[in-house]
């Protein structure tokens, strides 16, 4: 089966490619690392007008009607630029959420938004001193006449300054921690107590957010109540794809760099790319770049589907792209040498960004551990294999 990119998606690409380029490709994520969103909102306005915000919004509210495959060019052009912002959780985790679980209004007043690029959204998740677990997830919205109040602390939440809207998974039932979750839509225009933390990555934001009894609406609340950790699984396997297909432009970048950079270097009266270690790793990122290219096209096909293997094939692409772009981008920095290292390549660009989705919303171990599950192996009569990934964890 093909599951490669029409010759339309093709070609919409190359729109998307020549736009960031002019843009000055890295140059976005540069800006942002010095504090200077503007060129991005410009870059994010762009897209909108391409339709990029609108190609999976149904067409009543003002979209496309597309699906997750059609989204893949724009990903990966925008992880080949390591663009910032909020794109990704916006398209790839809220948007899919709010169709499927949302209830006409929400569906109105987000949606109709979004596709025009006026709306993102951020996801709140992560709390202090709490791993990535439903336990962990301790931010408490009590019900109240008329409506909850949310207290608690969100912490790592990215792009909190540029967000217009959060999406936060809070615990609405003590007693059940398999779930006992619901996720809130909250505006920034609420009063919202956000402060900036330091980020390995420095062109990738991310605030810490306070709850001080804040009044929540019902109406604000996405899904059924209680039930916010299935729903939100349901979310991951669409970021996941979706994430897959960024780290597979990024990764890109980086083998055209040292392939390029190879080229030109000499050593020892002859380019560095003819010597046969040079040769092993760049052939090796290649490989390896194009295993995680097909494992995203396919997560991408079958995220829509009803295909046995969807949720363990999403896995396996988000984490084979995620270790093998850290891989690559290793190697980038050591075929560059001592350049390498400088502020003015872009080499560690893409090595921190790598790192900085090693962790993000599950470890790749994380994710391992899910494709085995959902395979069966880690159930009755896999004890071996869960004993395995204890260890691996």
């Amino acid at each position: 089966m093909d599951f490669s990119l029409t010759e339309e998606q093709e070609m919409f690409r190359g729109h998307i490619r020549k736009m960031l380029d002019g843009f000055g490709g890295t140059k976005i994520a540069r800006e942002m690392i010095d504090h200077q969103p503007e060129n991005l909102k410009k870059l994010y306005n762009t897209l909108a007008e391409l339709g990029c915000t609108a190609i999976n919004i149904p067409e009543e509210y003002g979209g496309l009607d597309l699906e997750a495959l059609d989204l893949v060019p724009t990903f990966e052009e925008l992880g080949r630029s390591l663009i910032p912002g909020l794109f990704l959780e916006t398209a790839a985790l809220a948007v899919p959420l709010i169709k499927k679980y949302g209830t006409k209004t929400q569906k109105e007043k987000y949606l109709s938004k979004i596709a025009t690029g006026e709306k993102s959204i951020s996801l709140a998740v992560l709390e202090p001193f709490h791993d990535f677990s439903p336990q962990g997830i301790q931010c408490s919205l009590e019900s109240k006449e008329n409506g909850y109040v949310l207290n608690g602390t969100k912490t790592l939440v990215p792009e909190g300054e540029l967000a217009d809207t959060f999406l936060i998974l809070v615990r609405t039932k003590l007693e059940e921690q398999e779930d006992g979750l619901s996720l809130v839509l909250i505006d920034a225009a609420d009063e919202l107590t956000i402060e900036k933390q330091a980020s390995f990555d420095e062109a990738k934001h991310v605030v810490q957010i306070s709850f001080n009894q804040l009044e929540i609406k019902e109406g604000q609340v996405l899904g059924e109540l209680n039930k916010g950790w299935g729903t939100f699984q349901e979310g991951l396997l669409y970021f996941n794809a979706a994430l897959s297909s960024y780290l597979v432009g990024a990764m890109e970048s980086v083998v055209n760099m040292a392939t390029e950079y190879a080229k030109i270097r000499e050593q020892f009266g002859q380019p560095i790319g003819r010597f046969q270690a040079i040769k092993h790793n760049i052939v090796d990122m290649k490989v390896n770049l194009e295993i995680a290219r097909s494992l995203s096209y396919y997560a991408n096909w079958v995220l829509e589907t009803e295909e046995a293997d969807r949720e363990a094939t999403i896995y396996s692409a988000r984490f084979t792209a995620t270790e093998k772009f850290i891989e690559a981008a290793s190697h980038n920095i050591q075929i560059h040498g001592g350049i390498g290292f400088t502020e003015e390549i872009d080499c560690h660009l893409y090595l921190k960004r790598a790192h900085y989705y090693q962790q993000y919303l599950g470890s790749t171990a994380y994710y391992q551990e899910q494709v085995a599950d959902s395979l069966g192996w880690l159930q009755e009569g896999g004890k071996a294999c869960k004993k395995l990934m204890s260890h691996v964890n």
